[in-house]
């Protein structure tokens, strides 16, 4: 059931560079903006979000990977200090509505400390923090209920979603490096791109290649055909080495993308996406920096 989520809106309080942000989402939104204007920052709420509720993670790990309070806070916030990050989502039916928000600072030891954690689904209230045992037990805070399976069971369809996150900032320096993929796995940066590529059965692969190609055909006309083949080691060939995709040259508009794998996947998100306006005009939402 946590496959079948979609973002909606999502707000900020002194996220990075945000002072305050309200925006809806639709299923593929493009974030457009010049370098430093903060696409990154917002993509990264979702990150943090995934690394709450991955396993591994959790709050203190969440906070801990992106530097500290201080590094995560925007530089604006001065009265009301307190990092906020509110998140709606709904199903595709539009039947069920879930509403995520989390609000955090530190204390005089600059030990992360959660402020509020509420959980709501479809205006029903199934948490609320902090609680009577928090009150109880301070150090509770130190945790958010959604890293706790003995405590999220009403809305672990929710922590489920946002463990399904990924995010990908394909580097072309890896990519076109076909070593890189030995030993790697959900790399980020592209590592094991054409590795994940080459796994998926082969009417999946050629359809989503179809795709592709019809998208990229946009921005580039003379792009005729996207295939995979692997080499005498068995390692796919790098996208370097594809001739029509070597051809496609830099391109002027850098931006982000939020979108969404089919139903069998969790959200993706993809950073430093570039394209050209024809590329994505009608494909999604756009939110400009």
């Amino acid at each position: 059931m946590s496959k079948n989520l979609i973002f909606c809106r999502v707000a900020l309080k002194n996220w990075k560079n945000f002072a305050h942000v309200d925006v809806a989402i639709q299923d593929r939104a493009f974030l457009v903006g010049p370098n430093a204007s903060g696409k990154s920052n917002f993509l990264d709420v979702f990150r943090f979000l995934r690394d709450l509720a991955s396993a591994g993670g959790g709050f203190q790990e969440s906070v801990s990977r992106r530097d500290g309070i201080t590094a995560i806070r925007c530089l604006a916030a001065r009265r009301y200090s307190d990092i906020e990050v509110t998140v709606e989502l709904r199903d595709r039916e539009n039947s069920t509505r879930w509403v995520y928000e989390v609000a955090f600072n530190q204390d005089k030891l600059r030990r992360p400390l959660l402020r509020k954690e509420r959980v709501s689904r479809n205006d029903e209230i199934l948490l609320n923090r902090p609680n009577d045992p928090d009150r109880d037990d301070p150090a509770q805070l130190s945790q958010t209920y959604l890293e706790q399976v003995n405590v999220n069971r009403d809305f672990r369809d929710l922590a489920g979603f946002f463990a399904s996150v990924r995010y990908l900032h394909i580097v072309p320096q890896l990519v076109r490096e076909p070593d890189r993929s030995v030993g790697r796995s959900d790399d980020p940066f592209g590592g094991d791109f054409l590795e994940q590529i080459a796994k998926t059965p082969e009417k999946t692969q050629s359809a989503r290649l179809h795709r592709i190609t019809d998208a990229l055909h946009i921005a580039v006309p003379q792009l005729q055909d996207i295939n995979l083949q692997r080499d005498n080691r068995g390692t796919p060939p790098s996208a370097g080495k594809i001739p029509a995709l070597a051809a496609s040259g830099r391109m002027a508009d850098r931006g982000a993308v939020l979108g969404r794998h089919p139903p069998s996947y969790g959200p993706s998100l993809g950073d430093n996406g570039e394209s050209r306006p024809a590329a994505v005009r009608g494909a999604g939402a756009f939110v400009a920096f």
